[in-house]
């Protein structure tokens, strides 16, 4: 009997992440690229795909944007947060969805293979799901920054990711018909350490880990002299965003 999974992320803190996002996003400007980038890349598949929802489930887009879009096109909706307690890792409480959006969530669930079990088993029979989030190669300029800031004792800071390749077999694995993966690259610049790093809070991207340890003042410092190393010729430095997207559909 295979065992429980390992708690690589705290709950408590994904969702406590979850509702910062919540908050902060009410306030002027809020950075939201990744969520935005995720969720025109998602309704441009479903018209390339002709795919035509008459009932959906939104996961995780605290915007509402996509939600509004399929309402738009004529689909009732159902909308889904895990900051408001909704538990990716356990059989939905509802199904029979034509379509399911998971909108930057999945990176941060300890049983990755069973939410997709989850998500296929809430789906109709021919039912499509979408998923995307941050995956392998995210934040490469800043693990650089904090693994110069961390000098010989580097600490967990980081979320391990799922490639392209691992989310091909974890779809199959889940059982879903017409399995897809693939990636593409966000970018954005920043002047500042400290704004890179409020960005990620806004958009839920934090750290969630089970075990962490504090950054503290004399790291911060060293961190932040490392981002200024690290800058280009016009004082920025560039992050890459790869967002990983799984796509399939109910047998």
């Amino acid at each position: 009997m295979a065992g429980s999974p390992p708690t690589i992320f705290s709950p408590t803190r994904r969702i406590a992440a979850r509702r910062r996002m919540a908050r902060l996003q009410q306030g002027a400007d809020p950075a939201r690229f990744v969520i935005d980038d995720i969720v025109e890349d998602m309704i441009e598949r479903l018209a390339f795909l002709r795919h035509e929802p008459r009932r959906a489930l939104v996961i995780g887009d605290g915007t509402g944007n996509l939600a509004s879009a399929l309402e738009h096109a004529g689909a009732e909706i159902a909308v889904a947060e895990p900051g408001d307690g909704f538990d990716e890792e356990r059989p939905y409480p509802f199904g029979g969805f034509d379509f399911i959006a998971g909108v930057a969530t999945l990176d941060t669930v300890n049983d990755l293979p069973g939410a997709l079990i989850h998500i296929r088993n809430a789906l109709a029979p021919g039912g499509r799901a979408i998923a995307s989030f941050a995956g392998a190669g995210s934040l490469p300029m800043l693990r650089r920054i904090m693994l110069a800031a961390d000098g010989e004792r580097p600490a967990a800071r980081f979320h391990p990711m799922v490639d392209v390749r691992a989310g091909a077999q974890l779809l199959q694995r889940a059982g879903w018909t017409d399995p897809v993966a693939d990636s593409r690259a966000v970018k954005a610049a920043y002047r500042s350490l400290d704004r890179l790093v409020t960005d990620l809070r806004v958009q839920g991207l934090g750290n969630v880990l089970a075990s962490h340890a504090p950054l503290g003042k004399a790291r911060l410092e060293r961190a932040r002299a490392a981002f200024a190393a690290e800058t280009d010729e016009s004082g920025r430095v560039v992050e890459t965003f790869e967002i990983l997207t799984l796509s399939g559909r109910h047998p």
